[in-house]
């Protein structure tokens, strides 16, 4: 891990924060993992991708098809049901195996999945969200996802409603307050550009990066 470094992005829906984390992997050289991580965790457990992706940035919900019934429930390697019974719990606690390897091995971007809180412990890390005005997100949603205004308000009031579940229920924490980041930015106060510059700017002051 000598050497490694990790930034970690909360982000509000329609921010810009997954383009703003990607510009920022680009800068700086270093592996963006957003969505990638349901690829990795499927492939490195044995499951079915639809598990993950379904489970994605969601508070646990109890248990479908009742086999786990504690929080992090132990998973003995290569008994990994591949059938539909696992908990978001346990979906959970595999994602973070995966977050946690990638961190030990190399420097990464990773946007949302509680990686900062998952990498606590990480020796250099930066910890940013992304959030931006009302008006801005609602554009983007709409141009992203070829909606008009009022369903794309509706799905940005469900996508926070279910990111801070998810984050609050896993970390403990909450989700786009500031004490809980190292660094917050609205991103309509600078544009994406000058916004992945200017936390570019202090992520090498906080980590003393050489760039």
């Amino acid at each position: 891990m000598s050497g490694n470094y990790v930034i970690n992005i909360g982000r509000q829906l329609g921010s810009g924060g997954k383009e703003i984390g990607e510009k920022l992997a680009a800068r700086l050289g270093i592996d963006f993992y957003d969505k990638e991580l349901i690829n990795l965790a499927s492939e490195e457990s044995g499951l079915c991708k639809e598990f993950f992706e379904k489970a994605d940035e969601k508070a646990s919900q109890g248990i479908i098809g009742g086999l786990f019934g504690m929080r992090f429930p132990f998973i003995s390697e290569g008994a990994m049901p591949c059938t539909n019974c696992l908990s978001n719990d346990a979906l959970f606690k595999v994602q973070s195996d995966v977050i946690r390897r990638l961190a030990a091995e190399k420097s990464c971007v990773f946007v949302g999945r509680c990686a900062d809180y998952i990498l606590r412990e990480h020796p250099r890390c930066a910890n940013i969200f992304i959030s931006a005005s009302k008006e801005d997100r609602i554009e983007r949603v709409c141009r992203i996802h070829q909606v008009n205004e009022e369903a794309a308000e509706e799905i940005i009031e469900k996508a926070d409603k279910r990111r801070s579940e998810y984050y609050n229920y896993y970390s403990y924490k909450t989700w786009g307050a500031a004490a809980t980041y190292h660094l917050c930015v609205d991103s309509s106060s600078l544009g994406v550009e000058e916004t992945v510059q200017f936390v570019e700017e202090f992520v090498v002051k906080r980590l003393k990066l050489r760039v």
